[in-house]
């Protein structure tokens, strides 16, 4: 039972760590060009960190995860909508399931 008290106040001071050393580290303006970009793209990123993998073991089989997926960028960056690609994402789940497993 100690432990987990342990791990909690851990869990909390480095939690307000990353929140409030950079407030009192960083005083001024950033003004160099290549952190200024590694700070705009780190959310990004970490959603897509986050979102790829799931995409591909939400389904029954990665591969229909992976088709959905290469098909859904595909209709995004040829200007589908959100609504479209989606859909299309859902088609191609629901046709390869139902065909190949």
């Amino acid at each position: 039972m100690i432990n987990t008290y342990i791990y909690i106040l851990v869990m909390a001071v480095v939690s307000y760590a990353v929140r409030v050393l950079p407030m009192t580290l960083i005083r001024r303006p950033i003004k160099n060009q290549f952190i200024q970009s590694f700070l705009y793209y780190v959310p990004y990123v970490t959603l897509a960190v986050m979102t790829f993998p799931a995409i591909i073991e939400a389904t029954q089989s990665p591969l229909a995860g992976l088709v959905a997926l290469l098909i859904g960028m595909a209709a995004a960056w040829f200007g589908a909508s959100l609504l479209q690609v989606a859909v299309s994402c859902c088609a191609v789940v629901l046709i390869l399931e139902l065909f190949l497993v």
